[in-house]
């Protein structure tokens, strides 16, 4: 005969209560009961608190009748009609006493930092409008199903309330459309694998509606048509990439990434999506490579995948995304473009440098020394701008002269950035005559971005020029 489980390794039962118009008491009116009775309002519950001091929010949510106080020390009668208590007072003994009360009249009842004495637990929450995610390790864990609740929120998108709210609304008629149990669930399965979250995503709420309106009529969903994002991977750091980006990796059936593109946010795709490096090299044809990118969405998008375009920094910044995007409109793929932090505001905080402090600059301009487009090196040279200049590295020597022959100050302070938010970053200061020779001395190489700038002085952790004059050490600076 097997043995019962023990307290510890019994599962909770996992329950959604509505507590719509029900009697519900909190012990406690500090912070944390606070909290709780938010909670509890939202849910809307009839609340009932016996404290001896409220803190300013809950005080006034009394003063205004949301909440009502009991009294100010606790007695079993207050249990009266409750259907839950919340034990938050702070005081072991007063929690203990309103624990064994609860338990005598049959009364559920959570005791916060307490599990044992605890006969439900309230979990950590993720929601999005009625859509809920309850976690709980039973008080076992409480720091780890923090991590996975933070890492749930990062990863659902706020457009599931707008998918559940329609659902919620339809759910008469689907079931009229579908009767049967199994008909209906496959419905929904390519529903949800099909068009309709992604025009959510887009915020497209009108062509989302209109997606479920044909699947309903038809009685089936059209195959799901394929897209492309645009996704700026930032400059480097994982840490870096925003949501939307991440949710995109996750989403993805197909990634072209570029060759800088670090394991560590290509490892934060889907797991079986496909790889694929479209990254230009020095030598190469970059129109041919370009060509091989726009085949490769067509391609796919057409095989109904989701494609995703992986670019370092911003896609639409000093990349060829403007290219991209009218290649898939001239081919009506549907596309999304979603931004990165730009190797500008990256390399700027790497190295600590405003790039707008308003006492030194009036403006700040992205420049590129290559392109097709002339550029008015006198404008450039005019004092009170930053200049952040991007794949500048090997022209550094023609860049320094031009600036000074133009009207800079050749003791204007400039940083270069090497690798930016990356652990092996470097960060190097002087001036735009020292520039050529402190890159050459410390073996600098791409991706690095130089600012040019009177708050390019304020750098911080930076290697200065002084430091070409003596034996190159292995590794400069690790900023």
């Amino acid at each position: 005969m097997n043995a019962a489980p023990s307290v510890e390794s019994t599962p909770l039962f996992p329950l959604f209560a509505d507590l719509r118009g029900r009697a519900v008491l909190v012990v406690g009116g500090g912070v944390v009961a606070r909290r709780k009775i938010e909670a509890l309002l939202e849910a809307g519950a009839e609340i009932s608190v016996v404290a001896l001091q409220l803190v300013p929010e809950l005080d006034a949510w009394v003063r205004r009748g949301n909440v009502r106080h009991r009294g100010t020390v606790f007695e079993p009668a207050h249990l009266a009609g409750a259907w839950l208590v919340i034990a938050a007072s702070g005081d072991a003994v007063v929690n203990r006493t309103v624990a064994d009360a609860a338990a005598a009249r049959g009364i559920f009842a959570n005791v916060v930092d307490d599990a044992a004495l605890s006969s439900v637990h309230v979990p950590a929450r993720v929601r999005r409008g009625r859509l809920q995610i309850a976690i709980s390790s039973g008080g076992a864990a409480p720091v780890l199903t923090r991590r996975l609740r933070e890492r749930l929120d990062a990863e659902l998108d706020d457009s599931i309330a707008a998918l559940v709210d329609l659902l919620a609304r339809e759910r008469a008629r689907i079931r009229w459309r579908f009767p049967q149990p199994g008909k209906r669930r496959r419905f929904f399965e390519r529903l949800l694998d099909g068009d309709m979250p992604r025009f959510f995503r887009s915020g497209d709420t009108a062509r989302a509606t209109q997606a479920f309106e044909r699947a309903l009529e038809a009685g089936r969903v059209q195959p799901r048509s394929g897209s492309v994002a645009l996704v700026g991977a930032g400059p480097g750091d994982p840490g870096l990439l925003t949501l939307k980006a991440l949710r995109a990796l996750h989403d993805a059936d197909v990634v072209l990434h570029d060759r800088l593109i670090g394991p560590g946010i290509l490892e934060l795709a889907r797991r079986d999506a496909e790889r694929i490096d479209v990254g230009k090299r020095m030598g190469e044809d970059h129109d041919a490579t370009q060509a091989r990118i726009h085949a490769l969405m067509l391609q796919h998008a057409r095989a109904g995948r989701r494609v995703v375009r992986l670019q370092g920094g911003d896609p639409l910044i000093f990349g060829r995304g403007g290219e991209e995007l009218e290649f898939l409109r001239a081919h009506a793929i549907p596309f999304e473009v979603i931004p990165g932090i730009t190797a500008a505001l990256a390399c700027a905080a790497a190295a600590g440098v405003p790039l707008t402090d308003r006492r030194h600059a009036r403006s700040v301009t992205l420049l590129s020394p290559r392109g097709n487009t002339p550029v008015d090196e006198a404008a450039l040279a005019l004092p009170g701008q930053t200049l952040a200049i991007y794949m500048g590295v090997g022209e550094l020597e023609s860049l320094s002269r031009t600036l000074i022959a133009r009207g800079r100050g050749a003791d204007t302070p400039c940083v270069l950035i090497e690798k930016a938010s990356l652990p092996n970053q470097r960060v190097f200061d002087g001036t735009l005559a020292e520039l050529p020779a402190l890159a050459r001395a410390h073996g600098v190489h791409a991706p690095a971005l130089l600012i040019v700038g009177e708050v390019a002085a304020r750098a911080q952790g930076a290697v200065d020029a002084d430091r070409c004059r003596d034996p190159i050490p292995t590794v400069a600076h690790a900023a």
